[in-house]
């Protein structure tokens, strides 16, 4: 892929996940003023995860533990900023990037398994599996990612 076309398609993923993050965010219910962060937070996560995965090629697991770990590091900085909790940003900007595709193949590919007859049952299992396998290593990927940066760069009040 070309440098333009990457570039807008990197574009086009941060704009609409900041929308799917800022919606979140108000499912969620945070403070208005947090709005902005939340979104900031899932357009550069998902967007770096995009950019990782179309510009180089990478699997979407380390791809996703990138960009997690730039939206926990963010929620960070954003939190002492808006003096509001890091976890704010963390889960609203890392929802955008929750595999639902795969999820969803695992359980269609489960549920035609029960189905199948022997000839195609195990085509059918070894590829809802390998579904199922890749949504827990993504899922894994956004836990670490997010708390990785809290758990090292949080800084703790001293007690005077």
């Amino acid at each position: 892929m070309n440098a333009p076309d990457l570039l807008w398609l990197v574009v086009q993923d941060a704009f609409w996940s900041a929308i799917a993050a800022t919606g979140f965010a108000m499912v969620f219910n945070v403070p208005r003023r947090t709005l902005f962060g939340c979104a900031i937070a899932g357009a550069t996560g998902h967007a770096l995860r995009t950019l990782l995965m179309q510009g180089l090629n990478m699997p979407i697991e380390p791809a996703t533990l990138a960009g997690a770990t730039a939206v926990g590091a963010l929620g960070i900085l954003l939190s002492r900023r808006l003096r509001a909790p890091a976890l704010i940003f963390g889960v609203c900007g890392a929802i955008p990037m929750v595999p639902g595709l795969f999820a969803y193949s695992a359980m269609i590919g489960f549920i035609r398994f029960a189905g199948a007859d022997a000839a195609t049952g195990n085509e059918l299992l070894v590829t809802a599996t390998i579904n199922l396998v890749k949504t827990g290593l993504i899922l894994a990927a956004i836990a670490a990612g997010i708390a990785l940066p809290i758990l090292l760069f949080r800084r703790e009040k001293p007690v005077v």
